[in-house]
């Protein structure tokens, strides 16, 4: 089980769009896939979530993040062997984890913490809740927008993450995410001179 949770290695620069549901993740995650000729990692919990809902006409239950969370791994991972240098990650296990203790009173599967500190990312690009809600029949918390950014944001702080706040209209945070992303790309490419030249 624990393998399923694991990323496999790559060389990839990997970066994650985080933050509460509404907030423009997947529109960014696509601009940035095509910006940098590269894949994104879609949100699994998406369509899982959809599946049940179409089928039970129930949301999201604590015995689902598991698979959630492996279903995600899964797609990350493949996605990873088609990836440009750079693979665009809709959410990670930290998102689920985060998630899993917003809705299910501080709960976290143990294999599910573990795996969500044990995974690394380069930048997490967190995104604010200036955007419009857009309601669906899986988002449920339009009220408590404020409340879930603050839990995203301290889940960043307190796992060490690198990473940078976005707000404004889609170029504005599209702007500011190439910007951070193309320095990392800088660091790379004088890393890989050095070792070059050694």
């Amino acid at each position: 089980m624990e393998e399923k949770l694991t990323q496999e290695p790559n060389n990839l620069i990997k970066v994650v769009l985080f933050g509460p549901e509404s907030t423009g993740k997947t529109t960014l995650s696509k601009q940035l896939a095509e910006h940098y000729n590269t894949v994104w990692a879609p949100e699994f919990a998406r369509e899982y979530l959809q599946k049940k809902w179409n089928k039970e006409q129930k949301t999201c239950e604590a015995k689902d993040l598991l698979p959630i969370a492996i279903g995600q791994m899964k797609l990350e991972n493949t996605l990873a062997q088609k990836a440009n240098k750079i693979l665009i990650c809709d959410t990670d296990l930290l998102e689920t984890k985060v998630y899993s203790e917003a809705y299910y009173g501080g709960f976290v599967d143990e294999q599910l913490d573990k795996a969500a500190k044990n995974n690394s990312y380069d930048l997490y690009l967190l995104t604010y809740i200036d955007i419009p809600w857009e309601a669906d029949e899986i988002r449920d918390k339009p009220d408590l927008r404020k409340e879930m950014f603050s839990a995203f944001e301290d889940a960043l702080k307190s796992h060490n993450c690198n990473y940078i706040l976005l707000k404004g209209d889609k170029q504005t945070r599209l702007h500011t995410a190439t910007k951070a992303i193309d320095e990392l790309l800088v660091g790379v490419n004088n890393l890989q001179c050095k070792a070059n030249n050694e």
